[in-house]
């Protein structure tokens, strides 16, 4: 399976292979948006749900002196919010951080999907997965030293880029910057530098380029406090549970 939406998906419920069939020709009609293009801005009017087949998105918000947060990655596989098109409006911006093949998904669509009570509960599955993700991201920055931070994000991205089969066992392609990573979070460029050289002197992480090489997982997710926990990566619980009926908000 090479799709990185059903292989995603997949994690969150049991499919049928007509489940799968009704995933790829959604999946069929992608275009290719250039990097650092936003794909929606504060303020606008939502009307598609973005799907990320290739590359790497992100979620931001810009302040009143310029300074940008991103507050969210995307990678193959992931939705950028299930349910934005019932919004008014945006209250933040997402745009490509590299070249990204996208699905832009229209509302009868997710409403197709929403029916189908397998791939409603791999929906929710998703959905709650971006939330706790969401809650792990507020307690790095705040908790943590940015060191154990930055090791933090790193472990994530690799489960997560493993997931859907876009990662090795120990390295992965991470198209940030360091401007991006400290508009991450939250530090400047130079404690990014800092930071990287300490991961490096310790013999816990190498970043070449685009290239993330973590030389020892176990000690990394050890010194970061990392915990897989709120991915919910590690079994099915919809193998064990009866059907969820109620939709995705959509």
């Amino acid at each position: 399976m090479s799709n990185p939406f059903i292989r995603k998906l997949e994690h969150g419920a049991p499919l049928t292979d007509a489940d799968r069939k009704v995933l790829e020709a959604v999946c069929e009609q992608s275009r290719l948006i250039p990097a650092r293009t936003d794909l929606i801005e504060e303020g606008d009017e939502p009307r598609y749900v973005h799907l990320v087949m290739e590359g790497f998105a992100c979620r931001y918000k810009v302040l009143e002196d310029g300074k940008r947060q991103i507050v969210a990655f995307f990678v193959p596989g992931d939705l950028c919010d299930l349910h934005v098109h019932i919004l008014g409006e945006m209250d933040h911006s997402i745009a490509t951080v590299v070249d990204s093949l996208m699905v832009l998904i229209d509302p009868p669509t997710i409403e197709a999907l929403t029916s189908n009570p397998r791939i409603n509960r791999a929906l929710w599955w998703a959905t709650l997965v971006d939330e706790g993700t969401l809650r792990e991201w507020l307690v790095n920055m705040g908790q943590r030293r940015a060191d154990q931070q930055m090791g933090h994000i790193f472990c994530e991205l690799l489960l997560r880029l493993q997931a859907v089969g876009c990662a090795d066992s120990d390295s992965f392609t991470l198209p940030l910057t360091q401007q991006g990573l400290a508009d991450t979070m939250g530090i400047t460029v130079v404690h990014v530098n800092r930071v990287l050289k300490h991961l490096r002197r310790e013999r816990l992480v190498e970043v070449n380029g685009r290239e993330v090489n973590i030389l020892d997982v176990e000690r990394l997710r050890d010194f970061s406090g990392f915990d897989p926990n709120y991915l919910h990566l590690h079994q099915r619980t919809a193998d064990r549970s009866p059907t969820m009926q109620g939709k995705v908000p959509a």
